[in-house]
């Protein structure tokens, strides 16, 4: 059975993602809030992006396959989390290139 988990997922006026937080038991998460990019400046993030928390669900699960626990299913785990996270640089690469990474713009 999961725990509950709680989520506030904020948005501008405009309907852009504007931050929020995810907690659940043993975690809180503070998402990044607006663009990294404002008038061609880079600013520091806010907060935490989606391949952040994958990145450390792919670590832990790492540690367990340094285990006895190893198994085929965290092995499976495994290779679907940095499946994810090839896509999700596949993403930010095709928007660099675009010159639209750090933007609300698509």
């Amino acid at each position: 059975m999961r725990d509950i988990i709680m989520e506030k997922h904020e948005t501008d006026e405009q309907g852009n993602p504007a931050g929020g937080t995810t907690s659940g038991r043993g975690f809180t998460i503070q998402w990044q809030n607006g663009p990294l990019r404002v008038n061609g400046t880079r600013r520091e993030p806010s907060g935490a992006f989606v391949e952040d928390v994958i990145a450390a669900a792919l670590g832990r699960l790492q540690a367990y396959q340094a285990t006895k626990f190893h198994c085929r299913e965290n092995a499976l785990a495994i290779t679907k989390l940095e499946e994810t996270l090839h896509w999700l640089d596949h993403r930010t690469q095709n928007r660099e290139r675009r010159g639209v990474e750090g933007t609300y713009n698509v």
